[in-house]
Order: structure tokens, then C-alpha cells, then sequence
């Protein structure tokens, strides 16, 4: 994968000098999206919608001297230019289809961080998007728990990720994520988690087209490897290999993001086609 001296993003935030309260008053389709995307990291999406609404509002925070290491100098850098890359990519999409790509913002913080819209976001919840303004938020340690904790090794793990996370945005300007927040009321838990992996899959799907187009589009250069890395890499944040991870057992009911076989399939589906129409995964039978 190459990628040192690509264009960077000027979409990037660099919030890690921030400290603060722990408000967690999320509400509207900020507070669903973020438990969506929190069970990422293989949390409990009710025990922390439990601690959203019990903790009280804190402080405002502050932005102090980011004090770094030359490895999160390099991921850093990394972040800001596959930011720059899907910027590129999707404008280009978008272009193409007489539209105008309106970016997302990346908010690179620690341990935790205000939101514009989804409460205080923190680490726990691993990398998520927050529509309410339209950010992606990321805890650089995230990429030690992908190779450690997860098994996917390799820099395209990250890229993958915040590919993903991208995928989020890209549903939020076409209006899936109102469509599918407005769902919620109506179903109950266990049809509400089919409707979530219908919704991650095609984030995967999305973050598949992005690769599809990084090399022509973008000053990120891919390789066959590098692609094959992205599908472990989604396999390896599979709802299955999670629970049985943590469990030793998974249970299909309480999917909310896939199966490792699903994620990877998708993000293959999206990287094989660049066709944004051939991902819609509510129409998949094999997801009903």
C-alpha cells in the first residue's frame, strides 16, 4: 500500500490535547447511529445506552499541547490522507453522477470527546460516525486493538476502517440512516438488529467501492494484498468471531453488524463492481 506524501485531508481535526467532562446526553438519530456503530469494538449496545442516559452533563473542554509519539505522528498522517483519498474517491462518484459530494469530518481525539449532535464520544465505543455533524471520530489506539485484539494486521486494516465509517456518511447523504433510524420505533429489538447488519454490510459494501476507484482516483496506491487484508480485516470485526472471541459461542439473534463471511463478501462485492447501485443490502433475501 502507498500512501506516504498523498494529499491530506484538510477535513482532519487533531483533538488530542482535549480534556474534559463525560456528557453523554445523546438523543434523535446521533445517540442510534453511535450504538450502532459502538458495538464495533464488541460492546453491549444496551449497557451503553444505559450509561448515555445516566450520566450527568461535564465540563466544557479545552484544547491543551498534543504532546506525540513518531508512531501516532505516522498514523496520524496515515488517517489524514485515506481521509483525502475518500474525498477524492467520492467527489469523483458524485461528479459523475451530476452531483457535488459534501465531505465528513475526521475528529482524531483520546479517551473521549464531545460531539456536534451525538453526546460524548468515547473510546470504548471504537471508531463511529456521528451524523449530527457529519464526523468521523477516532481514537488512534484503535489501530493497536485491530491488530492485538481483532487479529487484523497490516495498514490497510485501518484504511478499512475509516472507509467504513465513511460508508456511514455516504449513507447519511443518500438518507439511509433516517430511513432505517425511523425503523426502530416500529420493531422490535431482534428486527431492529436485522435492519443494523443490513446497514453496516453496505457501509462495507461502500467502503469496498471506495478501494475499487483509491488507485485510479486518489494518491493512495492499492495492491492485490492490500485488498485481501481489507476482507480479513472485516472478517475479522464479524459479530461471529467477536462473540465467540469473548464467549467461546455467538448468537445470530443479536447480530448487529454481520457475520465475518457477510462483511467480508460485501466489502469484496463493493471493491469488485464500483458500482454504488449493486449494494443495496435491504433488498439482499439472504439478509431478510
Amino acid at each position: 500500500m502507498k500512501w506516504q506524501g498523498g494529499r491530506r485531508s484538510g477535513n482532519i481535526e487533531d483533538r488530542r490535547g482535549m480534556s474534559g467532562g463525560q456528557k453523554l446526553t445523546l438523543g434523535g438519530i446521533g445517540g442510534v447511529i453511535v450504538l450502532l456503530i459502538s458495538y464495533f469494538m464488541g460492546g453491549d449496545p444496551g449497557a451503553i445506552l444505559d450509561q448515555m442516559q445516566t450520566q450527568g452533563p461535564g465540563t466544557a473542554t479545552e484544547q491543551g499541547p498534543v504532546e506525540s509519539t513518531p508512531e501516532e505522528d505516522r498514523l496520524m498522517e496515515f488517517s489524514s490522507v485515506i481521509l483525502g483519498s475518500t474525498e477524492d474517491v467520492w467527489a469523483k462518484i458524485f461528479e459523475n453522477n451530476g452531483k457535488s459530494y459534501p465531505a465528513a469530518k475526521m475528529a482524531i481525539y483520546r479517551e473521549g470527546t464531545e460531539t456536534g449532535g451525538c453526546g460524548y464520544g468515547q473510546k470504548a465505543f471504537g471508531p463511529f460516525y456521528c451524523p449530527g455533524d457529519q464526523t468521523v471520530y477516532l481514537d488512534l489506539s484503535f489501530n493497536k486493538e485491530l491488530s492485538q485484539r481483532f487479529g487484523a494486521k497490516g495498514e490497510f486494516a485501518l484504511a478499512y476502517v475509516i472507509a467504513h465509517e465513511i460508508g456511514h456518511h455516504i449513507q447519511n447523504v443518500f438518507g439511509v440512516l433516517n430511513k432505517t433510524n425511523a425503523m426502530r420505533s416500529r420493531m422490535s429489538k431482534r428486527e431492529y438488529n436485522k435492519i443494523s447488519v443490513m446497514t453496516e454490510l453496505q457501509a462495507d459494501f461502500y467502503a469496498g467501492v471506495w478501494a475499487h476507484y483509491a488507485t485510479e482516483n486518489s494518491d493512495v496506491k492499492l495492491t492485490y494484498d492490500d485488498i485481501m487484508e481489507g476482507m480479513r480485516a472485516a472478517a475479522a470485526v464479524g459479530d461471529d468471531h467477536i462473540q465467540e472471541q469473548a464467549t467461546g459461542q455467538s448468537h445470530p439473534e443479536s447480530f448487529t453488524h454481520g457475520t465475518s463471511e457477510q462483511r467480508a463478501y460485501w466489502f469484496k462485492k463493493g471493491y469488485e463492481t464500483g458500482d454504488v447501485n449493486a449494494g443495496n443490502t435491504f433488498n439482499d433475501p439472504s439478509l431478510q
